[in-house]
């Protein structure tokens, strides 16, 4: 059975997460319990915080399980 990565959005940035490589550390949830949390679905809240914060916290993944990329904008003529 294969497990697909699941995504979440705001409007800057996507972040990812591979469940199939996620070592279950709790560092995310730990570390940035206002957007990353283990009792509440969905378990990853973007909008709780600044974009910057969420980045840094994707960063420090031990597992690499959590990426992100920046959104692209719309540009309207």
């Amino acid at each position: 059975m294969e497990i697909n990565s699941k995504e979440f959005s705001n409007k800057d940035i996507t972040v990812t997460y591979d469940p199939c490589i996620c070592k279950l550390s709790g560092k995310c949830a730990e570390e940035l319990s206002e957007v990353f949390s283990n009792s509440i679905i969905p378990w990853v809240n973007l909008e709780n915080t600044e974009t910057k914060r969420i980045i840094e916290q994707v960063k420090r993944c031990p597992s690499g399980a959590l990426k992100y990329f920046k959104n692209k904008k719309l540009e309207i003529s």
